[in-house]
């Protein structure tokens, strides 16, 4: 398999843990999202991924961008350890974390939007962060266990820990966000989520290396 990805990227980040979680040895192409004007932007790289954004995954004779369905294809070809649990109840609280993430806080704040703020940027991705934040604390509260959805680490987590990185970045106060805070704190010890950090990849600057 080959990843293109970028460092800071929590999109790639959420596939990198995937496949450290999975045990999948992969090579890593990196892809700078500001240099050269964005090499995502690249004829290269749009013909592999035509909405020019990472990730990028080749594995098993296919190209598959998208971080979840990217992850949902290495939960159906690689099932162990699994990353949705088997009770449907908890596989839909699993699904909704990720969706609130990957699709109700990420996409507001991430490059290609931040561009067009300006100088309102941080307020901008500090506000969307603290909107989302509230509502994923409240249903958190009644989904947790050790982390997101009971005991057993799954897709949500996955896509929890990119987020926060992304939130203490922009400085969002994380005081009213305990839970949240307490799970990733517990995920950052696991051994998938600390290869994958955006402070131990190929293409992190030296002065952000862990």
């Amino acid at each position: 398999p080959i990843l293109y990805g970028y460092f800071r990227s929590s999109c790639s980040w959420r596939v990198r843990i995937a496949l450290a979680l999975k045990g999948i040895s992969y090579d890593t192409v990196p892809v700078n999202l500001l240099k050269d004007g964005g090499q995502q932007f690249s004829a290269e790289f749009k013909a592999m991924n035509p909405m020019k954004q990472v990730p990028a995954l080749k594995i098993d004779g296919i190209t598959l961008s998208q971080s979840l369905a990217i992850i949902h294809y290495l939960e159906d070809t690689r099932p162990n350890p699994r990353l949705l649990p088997q009770d449907p109840k908890k596989r839909a609280q699993v699904r909704m974390i990720a969706d609130h993430i990957v699709s109700g806080i990420q996409p507001l704040q991430n490059l290609t939007v931040l561009k067009q703020m300006g100088e309102k940027k941080t307020e901008w991705a500090q506000n969307c962060i603290a909107s989302g934040f509230q509502a994923l604390e409240q249903i958190l509260q009644h989904t947790a266990g050790h982390y997101c959805v009971g005991d057993e680490v799954s897709m949500a987590d996955l896509c929890l820990v990119p987020q926060v990185f992304n939130a203490e970045r922009f400085k969002v106060d994380m005081g009213p966000y305990p839970t949240i805070t307490r799970i990733n704190k517990t995920l950052l010890e696991l051994e998938a989520f600390k290869v994958s950090h955006p402070s131990r990849q190929p293409d992190t600057p030296a002065e952000l290396r862990a």
